[in-house]
């Protein structure tokens, strides 16, 4: 694996995570209860990912995924077109890795 393929990725769930991390975010159809759910399940990934661990490919995908969590966050939040950015970005990350 590629060190540069691994920082590609890590890059955008860093980008997710702080639009997660934004104050005004309504969490209430993602599924996750709050902020805080959802950064510790993002941050988990973060960690597994920084550190070279396995992790599951399809709950990491699942986040980003239309009408998955953080897209859910995203529009009821008001920066859905952010999210479409990231997860495309997201999306060419996780298939080179």
């Amino acid at each position: 694996m590629k060190t540069d393929v691994r920082q590609n990725l890590l890059a955008v769930l860093h980008e997710a995570r702080a639009l997660l991390a934004l104050a005004d975010n309504d969490f209430v159809w993602s599924g996750w209860d709050d902020r805080t759910e959802g950064l510790v399940e993002l941050d988990r990934f973060i960690e597994h990912l920084e550190h070279g661990r396995p992790f599951d490919r399809l709950n990491l995908s699942i986040l980003f995924a239309p009408t998955g969590p953080i897209q859910e966050v995203s529009l009821s939040s008001g920066w859905g077109q952010e999210f479409c950015d990231v997860a495309r970005r997201f999306d060419e990350a996780f298939a080179a890795y």
